[in-house]
């Protein structure tokens, strides 16, 4: 079995501080380091015990996970890149891939072959290290995204590190990933800010909050992740997530024809098959 003597988390939130509490109770690994821009974040991390110490800086780490959000990634691996011991695997949580692999190249250069990309398909509305736990990614999904440069120990690593923390990995290229996660993703995230941005602009917003009930609180549940998270993400992913807004706008337009011809048959239709996908997506069915 794999096992990595000392782990570093570079920012040590939702995500990395649930795969170091994951890791330690597989038993997987045994000094983890947490790295972060909270000093009250990094300290609670340690006394919850999700962090054995804490540091600026990497130093001799077998296995480096950067979880901080992806506008960072460039000055986050330019600042390890000096100090990566020989053999240490760099791996991602980045929710877009392609700008990441990027930066990693420009950081990297020629040992780009030690940064395995990931993506943990796992995220909450809460953040920081109080909201870690060892079980968020158990039979969660973890895409990888190799790189042509990645050895077979590289992946199979940085692979064992994923489904010891309970997780059902799979692989993409990263244009297929952000392609992919642009669609169900990226995009409902932004139409959640999106409406609850728009009734709280509204003059009766009051009321309009007042009698929201339990179908807008689980359509507009995203709208409570972290927005400077989201941000980097939309701003990173923009050219793949303008076309799933001009798809679903067109989606849009279809329904407003239907509503101003008042055909009931036709949305009733299109409210059965909608149903009927997302009950065989619930199901299981549908992967």
């Amino acid at each position: 079995m794999i096992r990595f003597d000392r782990v570093a988390v570079i920012g040590v939130g939702l995500i990395g501080g649930s795969f170091a509490l994951a890791l330690k109770q597989a038993r997987l690994c045994g000094h983890v380091v947490g790295i972060g821009r909270s000093a009250a974040n990094l300290a609670l991390a340690k006394d919850m015990g999700i962090v054995d110490s804490v540091a600026t800086q990497a130093g001799d780490a077998d296995l480096i996970l950067v979880a901080t959000p992806v506008a960072q990634f460039a000055s986050v691996l330019a600042a390890i890149a000096p100090r990566l011991k020989p053999g240490a695997i760099v791996t991602d949580a980045g929710s877009t891939k392609r700008d990441v692999v990027a930066a990693a190249r420009a950081a990297l250069g020629a040992r780009i072959s030690r940064f395995v990309p990931a993506h943990p398909i796992a995220g909450a509305e809460q953040s920081g290290a109080a909201a870690a736990s060892a079980e968020l990614f158990r039979g969660r999904r973890v895409v990888l995204a190799p790189l042509p440069e990645n050895s077979p120990e590289s992946l199979q690593a940085v692979e064992a590190a994923w489904a010891a923390c309970g997780a059902r990995v799979s692989r993409m290229s990263p244009e297929e990933h952000d392609a992919v996660f642009a669609a169900v993703s990226h995009l409902p995230h932004l139409l959640a800010y999106a409406l609850v941005h728009e009734f709280a602009g509204r003059d009766n917003s009051a009321q309009l909050f007042g009698y929201a009930a339990g179908g807008f609180r689980d359509f507009t549940r995203i709208a409570s992740s972290h927005p400077e998270m989201w941000r980097d993400i939309c701003v990173a992913n923009r050219e793949p997530l303008l076309a799933e807004l001009e798809r679903y706008a067109g989606k849009l337009r279809a329904l407003r024809a239907l509503l101003e011809r008042g055909d009931g048959a036709a949305l009733e239709k299109l409210f059965a098959e909608a149903r009927a996908a997302r009950e065989r997506w619930l199901s299981g069915e549908v992967e």
